[in-house]
């Protein structure tokens, strides 16, 4: 995948859903948020990672400290802003390079590992926002696929992370089987307890519990933007153990 490519058309996309919106607006899945306010998140999020690229940290950077880190009040400048921290963290990494290591919440990693994460990130808000405002969504099968495997690959970091509970008991498994064309081996995911440990992997399995829908969906669903009774997920197996893993999983 075209990570900077895909990164702009879905910023694009996101901005599109801003320009007639009342910003004052409340988001059902960002509790305590508004348009306006999840607008300024994900703006920031894109400067604070083009910040993080451009100076190579090797710590945390506080929000406070983002250059630029606030949109104008003028609607079409805003999304310009919008549009200029995208293209700044692309920058960033061009600059940087794309291997330089930098600092992550997920530990170092190389610069371009941003531009994926900026994607995904902007992604799901983009899904927040469809939903504040009640119109449609929908990604590219791809870059939908690519956000669960992007969110597992999370996963197997931060399970069990300070004494937490892995998000499936021992014993117990989890597959995930995208309907969309094309896909392949890229829209299956089995997902296994192994030690005090998460692993997964592109293949067919049956799992504890199986979802087969649409790669979008799946995506949502994990992300708990919305249930599987209201999508066309079929699910076969025990519920119980997608429960456990929708409650032991971050959002």
């Amino acid at each position: 995948m075209d990570y900077p490519a895909a990164f702009l058309e879905e910023n694009r996309a996101f901005s599109e859903l801003f320009h007639d919106a009342d910003g004052a607006t409340p988001v059902q899945a960002c509790p305590g948020w508004s348009l306006d306010q999840l607008f300024r998140h994900v703006g920031r999020g894109d400067r604070w990672a083009a910040q993080i690229v451009r100076d190579r940290l090797d710590h945390f950077l506080d929000g406070r400290s983002v250059e630029a880190g606030k949109p104008p009040p003028d609607r079409a400048e805003a999304i310009t802003w919008l549009h200029g921290g995208a293209q700044l963290l692309i920058e960033a990494v061009e600059s940087a390079g794309g291997q330089t290591p930098v600092w992550t919440f997920l530990g170092t990693r190389p610069a371009n590992w941003w531009i994926r994460r900026r994607l995904q990130e902007t992604a799901v808000h983009r899904a927040d926002a469809a939903i504040a405002v009640g119109t449609d969504f929908a990604l590219a099968p791809d870059v939908a696929a690519d956000g669960i495997t992007e969110f597992l690959e999370r996963i197997v970091i931060q399970a069990g992370g300070d004494g937490a509970a892995l998000p499936l008991e021992a014993g117990t498994s989890l597959h995930l089987h995208a309907t969309d064309p094309g896909l392949g081996a890229a829209g299956e995911w089995t997902i296994n307890v192994s030690g005090d440990g998460i692993t997964w992997s592109h293949e067919h399995g049956k799992g504890s519990v199986a979802l087969r829908g649409g790669a979008t969906e799946l995506l949502l669903a994990m992300a708990r933007r919305t249930t599987v009774a209201d999508t066309g997920i079929e699910i076969f197996g025990d519920h119980a153990v997608w429960q456990t893993w929708l409650d032991r999983t971050p959002l």
